[in-house]
């Protein structure tokens, strides 16, 4: 059996899905392996180094700092979450993410980011939390038009949710075959087909990338098919979902300390919750 850990994105969504991941690490319950999407990934990248609280911790006291996220850095920086002060000072000087144990750790944790080139999926394998898997983990987070895409290995990178949303097809073919996703929409969600004024915006902004344009296009068909195999999965008894019961009404740029801890605490429950299950599932004493 190889446990694999799934983690979809949604900006501040993610708070839910830093919740569930503290429930797990309180509770000894670890992957052998996990891949993380935008917020998944920024957030999710704690349980390679086993940082407890970490995500809720710096969300909640860089909630009003214009540098963490903020219009005024997108007019200031090009991005929305201010780059090199979310991918550089933080991380290294302000709430430290420990990338000593991150490198000892043997659970291997990859980030999805999409390739603006051809609009495909990449995914980064995170070893040691050097300056490549950062910016492999930034890329993967930034989203099209708020940010700017990401030089990596090589690669121009933006947001790995424009070409995998839910990369559980990713984990199963490396071999991860015990898989739980970890989802930031209720079980009822159906993405829709962005606005026509939306995509005019997403048109003019991606000149240079007519590939990732094309992706948003169909975006909408692409996550809702792999939702309904993950629904197909979960019925099978192949895979445990954990997700929250309703939408979580959180905006990606959110700067209110209280709703931010409303949805990492939606987190917490809906992992105590599943406790019993994840332990079963996973075999885990």
């Amino acid at each position: 059996m190889k446990k694999g850990l799934v983690l979809e994105g949604g900006a501040m969504r993610g708070m839910f899905t830093a919740g569930v991941l503290d429930i797990m690490m309180e509770n000894g319950i670890e992957p052998d392996g996990c891949v993380g999407v935008s917020a998944g990934a920024c957030f999710g990248c704690n349980i390679k180094s086993h940082q407890i609280g970490r995500a809720i911790r710096y969300n909640l006291r860089f909630s009003k700092d214009w540098r963490y996220c903020s219009v005024l850095s997108w007019l200031k920086t090009g991005d929305l979450y201010g780059g090199e002060y979310d991918y550089q000072i933080l991380p290294k000087k302000l709430d430290y993410w420990d990338v000593d144990t991150f490198a000892k750790s043997p659970m291997e944790f990859y980030a999805v980011a999409t390739n603006v080139k051809n609009g495909h999926p990449l995914y980064h394998k995170c070893s040691d939390g050097g300056e490549s898997d950062l910016a492999w983990i930034q890329g993967s987070a930034s989203m099209p038009i708020a940010s700017r895409p990401v030089k990596a290995d090589g690669f121009t990178l933006l947001d790995g949710g424009i070409s995998d949303s839910i990369p559980l097809h990713f984990m199963e073919g490396i071999g991860y075959d015990r898989c739980i996703v970890v989802l930031t929409q209720p079980r009822d969600y159906v993405k829709k087909p962005y606005s026509e004024n939306k995509l005019k915006i997403f048109k003019r902004g991606l000149q240079r990338y007519p590939a990732v344009y094309e992706k948003l296009v169909t975006r909408h068909d692409d996550y809702n098919r792999e939702i309904d195999e993950i629904l197909e999965q979960e019925r099978k008894g192949e895979i445990l979902v954990i997700r929250p019961r309703t939408a979580l009404h959180i905006s990606s740029i959110c700067h209110d300390p209280k709703e931010k801890k409303r949805v990492y605490e939606e987190g917490r429950q809906a992992g105590q919750e599943a406790l019993a299950q994840m332990k079963e599932f996973w075999e885990v004493q």
